[in-house]
């Protein structure tokens, strides 16, 4: 928690953090529902998460969420879930 209280000043209730490894197997998502703090994990034992540069901050739909914790990839969801060509 910390980590997300230095890169955003605060954790906001109902809101997830995204964290990947170096290796991109491995995501952790971290969630404020307003009274405590929900941690998912997710690894991938052939393959990786798609990954954005290093230190950006971004903000994904609910459709770019649910490809990215699949290992789909999710920078390329449309509108209605539907993977385009960028």
């Amino acid at each position: 928690m910390a980590r997300v209280v230095s890169a955003f000043g605060a954790a906001r209730a109902h809101h997830g953090y995204v964290f990947l490894n170096r290796r991109c197997d491995r995501l952790k998502v971290l969630v404020c529902d307003g009274i405590g703090i929900w941690l998912a994990a997710r690894r991938l034992h052939i393959g990786s998460f798609a990954r954005v540069s290093l230190n950006e901050n971004m903000a994904l739909s609910r459709s770019q969420f649910d490809a990215l914790v699949l290992g789909l990839p999710w920078q390329r969801m449309g509108e209605h879930g539907v993977i385009t060509v960028v």
